[in-house]
């Protein structure tokens, strides 16, 4: 298989939203699992698949990300999108997805290999990347921790209001 980056055009616009949920249905079905109900349902108040389908809609269009698409031979496979805080110096892989079909070929790996080369040359002196710490992240944490990023511990705390909770 080859796989090839090339910057995200709207023709991949459908593709990508579909790869998306696919490879997020196991990371909100764990995140799910370890919120209260109530929680999760305050995140995600219509479907959680309808959120992030917005959410990467907005991303491949926002003018402040830069987005790129892995293509296996010429099947959309994954993608990567990039924020830039020049201020600080930091590049942030805001937002990354590969195909079920795809995982643990080497995508996710070069996706975010290309995303730090990338970053370097645009000045950056750091590459930030978030994930989750649930089981369902857990794939992401290797393979970021492979590539040579170090984890900062976060401990964020949630708390239902509703009375009835």
């Amino acid at each position: 298989m080859t796989v090839r980056i090339e910057p995200y055009a709207a023709e991949y616009h459908d593709a990508v939203i579909d790869l998306s949920l696919r490879a997020w249905a196991p990371v909100f079905a764990s995140m799910e699992a370890m919120l209260h109900p109530l929680v999760f349902a305050n995140f995600y108040p219509v479907s959680w698949r309808e959120s992030q389908s917005q959410a990467v809609s907005a991303v491949c269009a926002a003018e402040d990300t830069h987005v790129w698409v892995a293509l296996a031979d010429a099947t959309p496979a994954g993608f990567v999108a990039v924020k830039l805080h020049p201020a600080d110096r930091i590049g942030e892989v805001y937002m990354i997805a590969v195909d079920p079909d795809f995982q643990r070929t080497g995508v996710a790996s070069a996706l975010m290999s290309f995303a730090v080369d990338w970053m370097t040359e645009a000045g950056m002196a750091v590459a930030m990347v978030e994930t989750g710490g649930d089981p369902g992240h857990a794939p992401a944490r290797r393979t970021y921790e492979s590539l040579g990023f170090g984890q900062f511990p976060v401990a964020r705390y949630y708390k239902p209001l509703a009375a009835d909770a």
